[in-house]
């Protein structure tokens, strides 16, 4: 089965040569599925030609916001809603799962409460999981037809799914501890407060779920569809 890697944001260059770019971090946390992976790189206008060039649809991370006015925003949201009408399965992870909440007529907008960074607790189908964050934006309010499966205090649209054809995740599986350190180091100070880098730094170490939800995305994908 062969994913489209939509590519909405690049990773900081001061990580890149370590940690490689956001399409090597779903490459890793999706290996050992039998999957295989084409990136375009949306945010370069570089889209593909149909909602069937590829068997399933991955939606990156991204430091730009989905209600700015970028020229890939509009595009993207057209193929979101013609994927989705054509039951292709696709995955957002944080921008991703927003953009889709946006493209699906929900709303999102920088969250009052401020940022969540590094290790976060959520319930995810009765289940605590952990995982790694890096996000003010939030969906605040839902699309119709999308379903909560996933939250905690701070974020309560935190996993959604739409039918069987979307699955979407507020928070970063595919940021494994080493990048989030290098985050906190290079591009936290500044932007976001101190004792929010502070807890973070404190629970940089703590055990995390990725790997559990790298398994629920590739199941995903490969469900039978009929």
């Amino acid at each position: 089965m062969q994913i489209g890697i939509l590519q909405t944001g690049q990773s900081p260059e001061v990580l890149r040569a370590k940690d490689g770019d956001y399409p090597d971090m779903f490459e890793r946390l999706l290996a050992g599925h039998g999957l295989t992976f084409r990136t375009y790189r949306v945010a370069e206008m570089d889209f593909p030609q149909d909602v069937h060039d590829c068997d399933g649809w991955l939606i990156t991370g991204s430091r730009f916001g989905v209600y700015e006015d970028h020229p890939f925003i509009a595009p993207l949201e057209d193929f979101i809603r013609h994927a989705i009408a054509a039951k292709v399965p696709m995955v957002g992870i944080c921008f991703g799962h927003q953009i889709i909440a946006q493209a699906m007529g929900g709303k999102v907008e920088k969250y009052s409460g401020g940022w969540a960074v590094g290790a976060q607790d959520y319930v995810l189908d009765g289940e605590k999981v952990t995982l790694n964050a890096w996000h003010q934006d939030q969906v605040t309010r839902l699309p119709e037809g999308a379903q909560v499966i996933g939250c905690n205090d701070f974020c309560e649209n935190a996993a959604l799914v739409y039918g069987d054809t979307a699955l979407t995740v507020q928070a970063h599986p595919e940021f494994d501890d080493g990048f989030i350190g290098g985050m906190l180091e290079k591009r936290g100070p500044g932007v976001v407060p101190d004792p929010i880098l502070d807890r973070a730094g404190a629970r940089l170490h703590d055990p995390k779920s990725s790997a559990l939800l790298g398994d629920r995305i590739a199941r995903f994908f490969l469900k039978p569809r009929g």
